[in-house]
């Protein structure tokens, strides 16, 4: 198996990931969220905009993913690091994005488009990898192989 394709197997088969993001001053905050891939670059969650990593967003667009399986055993981790800018969708977007997201939820009634938008709580948020990197299990301990876009 590939790098690529280990990332790929990792990304498909977890739904949450950690999100790193920091404010205007450099504060550090991570966030788990549950999460939406689509083609190898783009990944989309739902959260609330007055959460803290959705106003970090605001002020500093920047930011680290890390989508691995917290089950694994001591020294199996195998883990996809990404960076990347993150943003609202905007709600002209709204109509092509939301079923993205949603395809990982078939039965889910909500989050259509009208949801993601005033006076709603909730809106869809998209993070575009710049870079990307595999951390493998094979080989001892943190061997992290860089990626080509898209996974």
């Amino acid at each position: 198996m590939t790098p690529q394709d280990t990332a790929r197997r990792i990304i498909d088969a977890n739904h949450y990931l950690t999100l790193a993001t920091a404010d205007r001053d450099g504060r550090p905050w991570a966030s788990p969220v549950y999460f939406t891939p689509d083609g190898g670059t783009d990944i989309y969650w739902v959260s609330r905009p007055d959460s803290r990593h959705s106003l970090n967003l605001t002020a500093r667009p920047e930011v680290a993913i890390v989508i691995y399986d917290s089950q694994r055993p001591v020294f199996t981790a195998e883990a996809v690091y990404l960076t990347a800018h993150a943003e609202q969708v905007p709600d002209s977007d709204l109509i092509r994005c939301t079923p993205t997201y949603r395809s990982r939820l078939p039965d889910l009634t909500t989050f259509t488009p009208e949801h993601l938008q005033t006076p709603n709580p909730l809106r869809l948020y998209r993070a575009r990898a710049l870079e990307a990197s595999v951390l493998l299990n094979n080989d001892g301990p943190d061997l992290r192989v860089p990626l080509t876009l898209p996974i």
